[in-house]
């Protein structure tokens, strides 16, 4: 079942991305707090794929009011290729539609093969015409891998 994301959902989001080899959990923003203005701000984008009551997946999507944004797309890997990733896109896509967004961007890191691979067999178009900086608000916001 694909569902909207509730903030009650938090600790099994957690528990999920941690399992996610290769994700980057942020300190600050992929925290209870951080989440919570999250889905506050985007409370119809985001979506969970659940079974049996467990959270096996996670898409996190809200937009800025000309363009969607994608993050922590991902799967259990005991329940990939069954559908769970194409469906919460599709949905969360159909959200940003409804609120007159037109565009939609995500961020696949590098050596995220698997994810980059998907995003290309789904149609999506890698970009090379432009660079992506960041510059960290809070120095205590750090990024940290799972293995």
């Amino acid at each position: 079942m694909i569902r909207n994301m509730q903030i009650t959902d938090y600790q099994q989001l957690y528990e999920l991305w941690q399992r996610i080899h290769g994700l980057g959990i942020r300190s600050v923003d992929d925290s209870r707090e951080g989440i919570t203005r999250f889905i506050k701000r985007n409370p119809t984008t985001s979506f969970v794929a659940e079974k049996d009551g467990t959270v096996i997946g996670s898409l996190l999507c809200g937009h800025d009011g000309r363009q969607g944004y994608f993050y922590h797309v991902c799967v259990d890997e005991a329940y990939r290729r069954y559908g769970y990733a194409t469906g919460m896109a599709e949905r969360a896509l159909g959200a940003l539609k409804q609120e007159g967004i037109s565009k939609v961007n995500l961020m696949a890191f590098v050596k995220n093969e698997i994810g980059n691979q998907f995003w290309r067999e789904k149609g999506w178009t890698m970009r090379d015409d432009l660079n992506v900086y960041e510059y960290n608000l809070n120095e205590k916001n750090v990024v940290v891998f799972q293995p």
